[in-house]
């Protein structure tokens, strides 16, 4: 999938029904095709592909224009252009790549096979082999890394070049330069970072001075192989619109703060979707029976620990059998534990990728989630057990649920917090572990105070 733009199953889609039927009611004829895709939004073309088969979404994009061909593969899923790239002519695959910028034709190329890749880079290097060789080069970097992102189309001035002189530099940039609001110098050779101007300084300084005299020299660069949740922290953290990636202390490119922002995006979708036991890009990429033996797991472990909850219950069945009211309150207690459960694991899951929560400061994260849940259990259980005593017009049925919202409620918020730092310190993936398990121990806990409670005081609720 295209780094730079957000995958259709992470955005939301304009689905124009009425696009998809004038489509297929054309799909046979080329030229008519041709035309009314011409007149179509992007977006209506894009959304008409959820109801499109592969074959049929391959006709659709064989009759757009290149720049729309373009943009059109950048907004699908990778299962969907790993097909388009395989079954279209390599011809036109290889003349697209030519326009695109590199870093994004490098993430086209690398969701294809070893053997199709080759082949394309092979065709690419004879059409434009500076292009080629840069996608090699950027298809050597760790995925995931600022290499991966990186792009070396920005404007390069010299320090003793006049502020005239590199207002003419920034004329004179080719037209798929990446950004001009961030100007980078260099030393002899183009390759040494020695300073930074923005276009703002460029613009307010007086005339007479060098790019030298305005230069910020204080900077913060990256290697090649950073991992792009360190590089978007460091982006947020200055505010930079760009950042310098270096190999070797030689400037070798920039990443985009808009990069940043969709790989961002793009992992904080994959988190969710890893907390409730999915994965979107797995899931885009394998077929039902795949997605359900990747799914299963998390289900079967759930269901393991949710039959503690049913033995729970069956332990204290003579509890529910005299006081059957018990069980209206049981759902109640189970969904906002496993709320406040989900919203502790979401913020440390993205507190983990964005280094606001350190795995050395388990303690201070569970302390503060412990306070924070305390005050919503208190809340939560004073006002669930003040409805209890009214509708069961006991006041001890009302001690019984308010004790087992705050337990379960403070179970929830432990073991939200806790699984997913202690997942990462153990290796696997916070956001995969931490939904399915929070929410089936919270209901072990919850239900068995409830009826544990319920049992103590089961002569006076008589």
């Amino acid at each position: 999938m295209p780094v730079g733009r957000p995958a259709l199953e992470n955005r939301m889609p304009t689905i124009t029904a009425s696009a998809e039927n004038q489509i297929r009611q054309v799909l046979a004829e080329p030229a008519t095709l041709r035309g009314l895709l011409s007149d179509l939004h992007l977006d209506d073309i894009v959304g008409a592909t959820y109801g499109l088969n592969d074959a049929e979404s391959l006709a659709v994009f064989a009759q757009l224009e290149d720049e729309r061909a373009i943009d059109f593969l950048f907004d699908l899923g990778p299962s969907l252009v790993k097909y388009l790239v395989l079954n279209s002519p390599r011809s036109r695959i290889v003349a697209l790549l030519d326009r695109m910028p590199m870093d994004d034709a490098a993430d086209v190329v690398s969701g294809s096979d070893d053997a199709v890749r080759d082949e394309l880079l092979a065709l690419l290097a004879r059409e434009a082999p500076k292009d080629a060789e840069e996608v090699r080069q950027l298809l050597s970097y760790p995925e995931g890394s600022a290499g991966r992102l990186m792009t070396d189309k920005f404007v390069r001035l010299r320090a003793h070049q006049s502020l005239s002189e590199a207002f003419e530099a920034v004329r004179q940039c080719p037209p798929d330069t990446e950004t001009v609001t961030n100007l980078y110098v260099v030393g002899e050779g183009d390759t040494k970072l020695i300073g930074v101007v923005s276009m703002r300084s460029l613009v307010t300084s007086p005339a007479g001075l060098t790019v030298q005299d305005i230069m910020a020299k204080d900077l913060v660069t990256v290697n090649v192989d950073t991992p792009e949740a360190d590089l978007a922290r460091l982006i947020a953290k200055h505010d930079f619109l760009a950042m310098p990636v270096l190999r070797d202390g030689e400037l070798v490119g920039i990443v985009t703060v808009d990069d940043i922002i969709d790989v961002m995006i793009e992992g904080f979708n994959d988190d969710i979707a890893k907390m409730v036991g999915t994965d979107a890009h797995e899931m885009d990429r394998r077929n039902s029976v795949q997605v359900a033996k990747l799914r299963l797991p998390w289900l079967l472990g759930t269901m393991v620990i949710e039959l503690g909850a049913g033995l729970v219950i069956s332990r204290y069945d003579y509890v529910l059998t005299h006081v059957i009211l018990l069980a209206s309150f049981m759902p109640v207690i189970s969904a906002i534990s496993g709320n406040v459960g989900l919203q502790a694991a979401a913020i440390v899951v993205r507190g983990l990728d964005t280094g606001f929560v350190k795995v050395k400061e388990t303690r201070r994260a569970v302390r503060k989630e412990f306070v924070t849940t305390l005050l919503m259990a208190t809340v939560c259980g004073l006002l669930l057990g003040t409805i209890g005593s009214i509708w069961a017009k006991h006041p001890f049925f009302g001690v019984v649920v308010g004790v087992a919202m705050g337990a379960s409620m403070m179970t929830a918020g432990f073991m939200g917090t806790v699984i997913p730092i202690l997942s990462k310190k153990l290796g696997f993936d916070p956001a995969t572990t931490a939904g399915p398990f929070e929410t089936a121990f919270q209901d072990v806990i919850g239900f068995g105070v409830l009826l544990w409670v319920a049992s103590l005081l089961l002569p006076l609720l008589k």
